[in-house]
């Protein structure tokens, strides 16, 4: 897929400031070298194991499966340690800062499931830790706000756009720019190389657990695997397993807010090629082709760029992205509460919602959702406000 260094097809890239340039090659040289390295790896599968929970569970959503009509299995991210697939990235990322001698890490978060996961694993390594926060979504993540306070993390508001996630991102490359002696633990696929290859590969044990799971459990291949898609980390977590297996269908399910622009966060449905926020892929863009706001009720997807290596599967075709609105994932996060006794995250409950239209009454198919996060969040909210 990798074409050349820091690319997926003609997408990637680092589009940055100079002053940033040499940060992120060291970056990348560390990556690298400790990315096989036999003493990083034991450290990072022991961390996994005995911290995060790893492997998480492949779970045969029976009652799910019988409403929908076909067979369908959830891979438990939302089990991990701190409820959600991001502590796998931020112990691996904070793993190499560590080995690279910072002295504080700086972090994104919208939903605020990557702000938490940086803040444990900053509390658990020892180094400070600074958290960017779209006011809005301080506002509608208040528990996880109170998390990372908890934990010892700074939550710094961020006022400017429409104050959310993509804005936090620019708040926290701000300060990595003025501040190059801190780590930047950044939180999805996206931004410049060398972070979508190493939050691809921090997250890819998903999918390679879930291949040797379902191969245990059903003797196959799945027909067909689904993912919410906001900035992409958790969906290519779980691709990554299977981006080979061309007999499995891949589909991911992006936020489509209230279903027509500007109401939206469908970046690969309805977005245009182009650079944002140091890397080239697609975007969302007003009439002037400017990147604009984005909606969605899910914090996580609420995002008007995408990862470089999902705009490559869009155009090749390998994976499928539909537009799941902010009602059908209310509905979806209601129902598998009361079918499964699992109350997902909102953001989640878009890949269920997708599931639910494209696989009704295809009793001969598998599929596998991975349930990126818990809805403990997202409870209060989306009940009140739905």
């Amino acid at each position: 897929m990798t074409t050349k260094p820091g690319y997926f097809g003609e997408y990637g890239g680092a589009f940055v400031p100079p002053v940033l340039e040499p940060n992120l090659k060291r970056l990348e040289e560390n990556f690298f070298k400790y990315k096989d390295d036999p003493d990083f790896q034991a450290e990072l599968m022991h961390y996994f194991k005995t911290y995060i929970g790893r492997p998480s569970p492949l779970f045969l959503a029976e009652r799910l499966s019988e409403k929908v009509g076909s067979k369908i299995y959830l891979k438990r991210e939302d089990l991990n340690h701190t409820g959600a697939h991001k502590i796998n990235n931020t112990i691996g990322q904070i793993l190499l800062a560590k080995r690279m001698g910072a002295k504080e890490i700086a972090a994104e978060t919208g939903a605020g499931q990557h702000g938490v996961a940086t803040a444990t694993a900053a509390a658990l390594f020892g180094i400070p830790c600074k958290v960017f926060m779209g006011e809005v979504d301080i506002e509608r993540q208040g528990m996880n706000v109170s998390r990372m306070k908890l934990l010892g993390a700074e939550v710094i508001p961020v006022s400017g756009g429409s104050k959310t996630l993509a804005d936090a991102v620019d708040a926290a490359l701000g300060y990595f720019i003025e501040n190059p002696d801190t780590f930047y633990c950044l939180g999805s696929q996206v931004g410049p190389h060398p972070y979508p290859t190493m939050v691809g590969y921090f997250q890819s044990f998903i999918g390679k657990e879930a291949r040797e799971q379902i191969l245990e459990v059903e003797g196959k291949l799945p027909d067909n695997i689904y993912a919410c898609v906001g900035g992409g980390s958790n969906a290519i977590g779980l691709f990554q397993g299977f981006l080979d297996d061309k007999e499995v269908k891949i589909f991911g399910a992006e936020g489509g807010g209230e279903g027509f622009i500007p109401k939206t966060a469908a970046t690969l449905s309805l977005g245009k090629k182009g650079v944002f926020q140091g890397t080239y892929s697609y975007c969302l863009v007003d009439e002037n082709d400017k990147p604009t706001q984005s909606w969605s009720i899910a914090a996580g997807l609420d995002y008007p760029g995408i990862s470089p290596q999902h705009a490559s599967l869009k155009d090749s075709g390998r994976a499928e992205y539909h537009i799941v609105t902010d009602q059908e994932a209310i509905d979806a996060f209601r129902l598998l509460s009361e079918l499964e006794g699992i109350i997902p995250a909102i953001e989640s409950a878009h890949a269920i919602a997708l599931v639910m239209k494209l696989q009704k009454g295809k009793k001969d198919e598998v599929s596998i959702i991975n349930l990126s996060g818990r809805g403990d969040k997202d409870v209060e909210r989306e009940l009140k406000e739905y």
